[in-house]
Formats: structure tokens, C-alpha cells, sequence
């Protein structure tokens, strides 16, 4: 797998070794994908939580035509 990095990217992987907390690069970019992942399904499961609440919540007298005419109205 080949992967590219950005400048930035590489210097602060470099950055993250150099500081000792990691061995090499690899373990750096192991990190970050475990973090990611974990961000990820935060990201989704607090999603499916609001969407349930959409669900089960109240009827709405508001029909989707009266929400864009409103947001039309407010810029």
C-alpha cells in the first residue's frame, strides 16, 4: 500500500517520533486511524441518537415548504 502525505502531514509525523511517544512512522499513522475510527463511530452513533429522537418525537404542524421559506427569509 502506498499512501501520500502532504508536507505538513509529514512533518508532523516526524515531529510525533522525534518526541519519542512513537517508534516510527507506522505507529503514528496506526494511531491516527485508531482515533479516527473511534471518532467515526462516536460521530454515527450520536447521529442515529438524534435521528431516533426526530422519530419518535412530537408531529410537527410545520410543513418542510414552511422551514425553507423560513431559512429563505432569514439570509
Amino acid at each position: 500500500m502506498n499512501i501520500s502525505f502532504t508536507k505538513k502531514q509529514e512533518e508532523y509525523i516526524s515531529k510525533q517520533v522525534d518526541s519519542g511517544e512513537y517508534q516510527n512512522n507506522s505507529e503514528v499513522i496506526r494511531d491516527a486511524l485508531r482515533l479516527h475510527q473511534i471518532y467515526r463511530d462516536k460521530v454515527i452513533a450520536d447521529l442515529r441518537v438524534e435521528i431516533e429522537k426526530g422519530w419518535n418525537g412530537p408531529d410537527s404542524d410545520i410543513s418542510v415548504d414552511d422551514i425553507i421559506a423560513s431559512r429563505k427569509q432569514a439570509q
